[in-house]
């Protein structure tokens, strides 16, 4: 991992091409081995529309979503179990967080080149002391961030492959959200895409 000082973003912490190119790679052969375990599977929102994103997890929880509302589970939909964190990415946590805890669940979401996620808080978690780590691989994404609450203006910045966001603090309840992805920005992915982790403690 590089050295890298951090660009702050409404508070949050940016740590621009934090992984190498070698490292992002080593990441994303530890992830195909995780969706071989637990497929990526497409969330459904509480209203029945399925979500633009693919996704599934790793750690001690996933998070889910379906007809009964947003959480997390011990369990793929599949009813297996979910996958150890790959060690690249609580390499990450340790070297960025500044947190006093492990992280209990990493998401894995998969964007295709018209993939999007609307502005959203992480409200899921019992402990908001502790922080959402956010690492990019793949094409670029143009990242969106508002407040605490909805509404008032927004700032944007676009995430390359091997980017790291820590939201903690006071940015850790900010609106936040993916407006779009450039298709072909990346090589690291032969077929194109963004993945996302997002690590975090749950309990």
């Amino acid at each position: 991992m590089q050295e890298i000082s951090p660009l702050k973003l409404r508070g949050m912490q940016v740590f621009k091409g934090l992984l190498t190119p070698e490292e992002q790679g080593r990441l994303v052969d530890d992830l195909r081995d995780v969706v071989r375990e637990v497929p990526l599977f497409h969330p459904v929102t509480p209203s029945g529309k399925p979500m633009s994103v693919r996704m599934t997890s790793a750690g001690r929880f996933g998070w889910i979503s379906d007809a009964t509302g947003y959480r997390y589970s011990k369990a793929h939909p599949s009813g297996q179990g979910w996958t150890a964190i790959p060690d690249m990415a609580l390499k990450v946590w340790s070297t960025v967080s500044g947190a006093t805890r492990a992280p209990e669940a990493c998401l894995i979401n998969f964007y295709d080149a018209g993939a999007k996620m609307g502005l959203h808080q992480d409200r899921d978690e019992q402990d908001f002391t502790q922080p959402v780590v956010s690492i990019s691989l793949g094409d670029e994404a143009l990242f969106r961030v508002g407040n605490e609450t909805r509404g008032g203006k927004t700032e944007s910045l676009w995430l390359t492959s091997g980017d790291v966001v820590v939201m903690g603090g006071a940015s850790r309840l900010l609106y936040h959200g993916i407006d779009r992805v450039k298709p072909q920005s990346s090589t690291l992915l032969p077929k194109g895409g963004r993945i996302n982790l997002t690590l975090r403690v749950v309990t």
